[in-house]
């Protein structure tokens, strides 16, 4: 080697480490990253499990899991490709793709945003404490309230409800936007008397609240919302099973969304192929990660809560399977 060419060769060297490092949707031998939520939720598990799958069975990718904001800064990151793949509520999917008016405060175009597949339901759940008599949504007026951190899928949606209520944040005698990790806490310590949280069950935070606060969970069921189900088809009334956290012996009915994994059309479809692939023939071991992913069925993955195109990776797999 010349003298010249090995003064160069270190400054060659660094560059080729800084390009190697530089992420590029196209490329299969990269890591991908995956945007959940809150620790305290069940994206954080989602993304892990996935990335657990992912890491073993899918060759060339390197999967990292990570906590955002939620469902609003997922579809963000994802559509400016800076993450591959982000968690959502199927009702925040639904309003990106369509630029519809509960959208218009989130800037740029969503089009480029396609589905994966849906994983767990998630009821709207209403926390509050025993000693604050919350019995009913309409009880929440006049209260101390956490609605949520702003870009989370759980302050959407509690905004979702507060216009089918006709309230806004002054109905509250405190509206507060703690985080999913936080809230528990603050309800436990009387900062506020009632939380919602938009998650699959059972939680870890809910059962924090529920066994060390003697909070119960309210139903979520009255003429308003029942308009609300009826005119949103991402929306259904589902059950919160009796028993499933202390405080709380009867089932309670509440309406809910899907959690569904979004990607954009930037990425490649070799890689969401592989990543895919990954999950649905090692389902059996997704299903034991997470009690809220034991009853996760593959014909539903593929169709419900997905209102963005499939990613042309997904569907491939899909069809070879025989499933479109």
């Amino acid at each position: 080697m010349s003298t010249r060419n090995a003064a160069l060769w270190p400054a060659a060297l660094a560059l080729a480490m800084v390009l190697a490092g530089t992420r590029s949707p196209g490329a299969l031998a990269q890591d991908i990253v995956i945007g959940t939520g809150s620790t305290s939720g069940v994206y954080y598990p989602l993304g892990r499990a996935i990335c657990r799958l992912v890491n073993r069975y899918a060759a060339g990718l390197r999967c990292e899991a990570r906590p955002t904001a939620g469902s609003l800064s997922n579809l963000n990151n994802v559509r400016t490709n800076a993450l591959e793949i982000g968690i959502a509520q199927s009702d925040w999917q639904f309003h990106a793709v369509q630029g519809s008016r509960e959208f218009e405060f989130m800037d740029g175009d969503f089009g480029n945003l396609r589905s994966v597949f849906s994983a767990h339901g998630e009821p709207f759940t209403l926390v509050a404490r025993r000693d604050a008599r919350i019995g009913k949504l309409e009880d929440l007026k006049g209260r101390r309230v956490n609605i949520g951190n702003p870009e989370s899928g759980q302050r959407a949606t509690m905004e979702v409800v507060m216009r089918a209520k006709g309230w806004t944040k002054s109905d509250f005698a405190l509206a507060e936007e703690l985080p999913a990790s936080q809230q528990s806490l603050a309800l436990c310590h009387g900062r506020v008397e009632a939380m919602i949280y938009t998650v699959g069950h059972p939680n870890a935070s809910i059962s924090k609240a529920t066994g060390l606060c003697d909070a119960v969970i309210v139903d979520v069921a009255d003429k308003d919302i029942d308009e609300l189900v009826k005119a949103k088809p991402y929306y259904a009334y589902t059950t919160i099973s009796g028993g499933m956290y202390s405080g709380t012996p009867d089932d309670v009915k509440t309406f809910g969304v899907k959690a569904t994994l979004v990607t954009s059309s930037d990425v490649s479809e070799d890689l969401i192929y592989a990543a895919t692939k990954a999950v649905f023939e090692h389902l059996d071991e997704l299903r034991r990660m997470h009690p809220a992913f034991g009853t996760l069925d593959p014909r539903k993955m593929i169709s419900e809560g997905l209102t963005a195109p499939l990613h042309a990776g997904a569907e491939r797999y899909y069809r070879e399977r025989g499933w479109m």
